[in-house]
């Protein structure tokens, strides 16, 4: 039986390193509402296109560097992107079917379950309320998902990642 060599994990581990600097860039206060979850985009993606090789572990590992690098109460995003990966996993071949406005949708959806989660661990943590602006994220998220998604189809079959 022949073994298939995954190739191309360098190009994957550049794009959550891009993801995580795109992250914690500074941004003027007036648009800190609009920056969308780079890492959840990206790791939506490669959880679509490859589910046997990016799963629920590499979430929670890609979870609790977020955590390292925003400051943020260790687990809570990490916790979050598991629950994508699942998600994600769970849907990928319906997923890859439809159109990119469809996708969009879905991903505006688990972008906001993603917020929920946070906003549930802010409350038990005893932060501040977020404000309305805290939802906006998700619809820039939506937004940008099409063009997430071409760049990283095209990177992935130019490096010829499997």
């Amino acid at each position: 039986m022949k073994t298939q060599a995954r190739e191309g994990g360098w190009l994957i581990l550049l794009t959550f390193v891009v993801a995580m600097i795109l992250t914690i860039a500074p941004l003027p206060e007036l648009l800190r509402h609009f920056r969308p979850e780079w890492s959840a985009l990206v790791f939506i993606y490669w959880c679509m296109a490859l589910p046997h090789r990016i799963g629920i572990g590499i979430g929670w590992m890609i979870g609790l560097l977020l955590d390292v690098l925003t400051g943020t109460l260790l687990g809570q995003h990490a916790l979050g992107m598991t629950v994508i990966a699942f998600i994600t996993i769970n849907l990928h071949q319906r997923l890859r079917l439809f159109p990119l406005w469809q996708q969009a949708i879905f991903v505006w959806m688990v972008l906001n379950l993603y917020q929920l989660l946070l906003l549930w661990f802010y409350g038990i943590t005893g932060q501040a309320s977020r404000g309305p602006g805290f939802w906006i994220s998700p619809i820039v998220g939506m937004i940008l998902w099409p063009g997430v998604f071409l760049i990283l189809r095209s990177l992935r079959r130019r490096f010829k990642v499997s």
